[in-house]
């Protein structure tokens, strides 16, 4: 059960096409800002946010740590075109799982997912370098 968190409609709908294709993938929705993934994470229980960085209202690092604060089983994958230090260890302190960026494969950004899911803490390889 995921959400997609998106401000850009074209990366919504990629997006939601990419995940339409799983099988195993139930799409609750798609908020365009940081407080509708908010209300929609807290009324929908996914399992996994995919949240963007940059949006407006609330951006996706606050809008991590408010998911994670009130709905502590959600977890949230990060998938952003930003792959700056400061910006990746502030978004793990607000609680996210995961890092992937949007230049991944389909096929990275679907595993991400799955390991999310699974627990465990996908990063993309720059951002695995940073953490080390």
């Amino acid at each position: 059960r995921l959400l997609g968190v998106d401000d850009r409609e074209v990366g919504g709908f990629g997006l939601q096409e990419l995940l339409a294709n799983e099988p195993h993938f139930a799409i609750l929705g798609m908020a365009a800002d940081g407080r509708a993934a908010v209300t929609m994470a807290v009324a929908d229980s996914p399992d996994v946010v995919i949240m963007d960085l940059s949006m407006p209202v609330m951006d996706g690092v606050a809008a991590t740590r408010e998911i994670t604060r009130v709905a502590p089983s959600v977890r949230v994958l990060v998938l952003t075109s930003y792959s700056h230090e400061s910006i990746v260890r502030e978004v793990f302190a607000a609680g996210a799982c995961g890092y992937v960026l949007k230049d991944s494969s389909p096929t990275v950004l679907l595993d991400a997912i799955r390991a999310v899911f699974r627990g465990e803490r996908p990063l993309a390889p720059t951002v695995q370098d940073m953490l080390a």
